[in-house]
């Protein structure tokens, strides 16, 4: 199945959110900080300076959450993205 966004839109696969400190401490779901990173799936045909593959920024709650089967996707616009991570 393909999710294409429209106009302004990217989708997003949100990075995994730690379930450990880096003393080894277990952290419980109902305490874990949202992700506010992820990859650039797809974009629509507006989006102007982004592209598939960048890992990006975002806000904590920005967005929104769509699942398709079992996975979470994040659709967000591109005023959303607070910045792109280059390596």
């Amino acid at each position: 199945m393909i999710l294409k966004p429209l106009a302004d839109r990217i989708v997003v696969e949100k990075a995994e959110e730690e379930k450990k400190t880096a003393g080894g401490i277990i952290i419980p779901d109902s305490h874990s900080e949202k992700p506010v990173v992820g990859k650039i799936l797809s974009v629509g045909k507006d989006v102007q300076e982004l592209k598939e593959g960048d890992t990006v920024y975002f806000g904590k709650y920005s967005g929104t959450e769509i699942k398709v089967g079992d996975k979470a996707y994040l659709v967000l616009i591109e005023t959303e993205v607070l910045a792109v991570l280059s390596l």
